[in-house]
């Protein structure tokens, strides 16, 4: 297989894992390219992503290095040999590649959970919306970048409608619904939206409100997908120089609780559609 000049998150993904796999069995990749009668550098373009891997070779390695999760096995050869070309190709080139692999973590996923307390999620805004907060944090951005932004958002949420889509679960603290990224018309249409999508039972959402006892984390705000397996979970985050994946079995761990904790100060989806009513009077 060819070298690839840039692999997506999930191709990386998979060559971490191996060389996980690798560093658990104590093995070097001098010594496993011997086994396999590769080279160095073959092995560190196979583990950085760089490089496909059949389903026989991610076979093989899991025997050379006595991995018995079968069921993990079974997932790194899917990774190896799925060949899907989601609608998100469609702005490879003139997105940054961060957009695309998002789309490819949504569309894989088993289950995701987002956890919303700077704004409200990119799954539920509005077009409106999504143009403010593009708009406020890059403000030299051309029209046409920034209308792609807002377009990609937007079929993030129509990909998660269909069939077959991974279940999305929303927790939200109330104060990203009140803040106006815009004006009050548009925080208004926000929540309206939020509230529709609530009541038709699509999408889970919960709201934490400002009189829950026990949240303190205002911080919190990330995005949780769960793979095939536990070890192929995923977490992304926002943070002051991007996007950030990260996947390392403390971070995922530390992820979980976290999770817990703020599902935990959140009220149940019925009583946030009725918390979403009286915010609505308000607003």
């Amino acid at each position: 297989m060819p070298p690839r000049s840039q692999p997506t998150a999930r191709q990386v993904r998979l060559g971490t894992e191996l060389r996980r796999l690798r560093d658990a069995a104590g093995l070097t990749a001098r010594e496993v390219a011997e086994l396999l009668g590769s080279t160095s550098a073959q092995m560190s373009q196979m583990e950085s992503g760089i490089a496909g891997v059949s389903a026989a070779r991610v076979r093989s390695l899991a025997a050379h290095y006595a991995c018995g999760d079968a069921a993990l096995v079974d997932a790194l050869t899917s990774m190896a040999t799925e060949r899907t070309r989601g609608w998100w190709e469609g702005y490879r080139g003139v997105l940054p590649p961060a957009f695309l692999d998002l789309a490819e973590l949504e569309h894989h996923a088993t289950h995701i959970q987002e956890v919303g307390t700077a704004h409200v999620p990119g799954i539920l805004q509005t077009e409106e919306y999504a143009h403010a907060v593009f708009s406020y944090w890059r403000p030299e951005l051309p029209k046409r970048a920034l209308d792609l932004r807002v377009e990609h958002r937007r079929r993030r949420r129509e990909a998660l409608l269909r069939d077959g889509a991974a279940p999305y679960v929303a927790v939200l603290h109330e104060s990203v619904l009140r803040i106006r990224v815009a004006d009050r018309r548009v925080a208004r249409r926000q929540l309206d939206a939020v509230l529709r999508q609530s009541e038709s039972g699509t999408f889970v959402i919960r709201v934490i409100p400002f009189d829950a006892d026990g949240f303190a984390g205002a911080s919190a705000a990330l995005l949780y997908f769960q793979g095939p397996v536990p070890a192929l979970d995923t977490v992304q985050q926002d943070t002051s120089m991007g996007s950030a994946l990260m996947d390392a079995a403390a971070q995922l761990q530390s992820a979980r609780t976290l999770v817990r904790k703020v599902e935990s100060a959140s009220l149940g989806p019925a009583e946030t559609r009725a918390h979403l009513h009286h915010l609505a009077k308000e607003l």
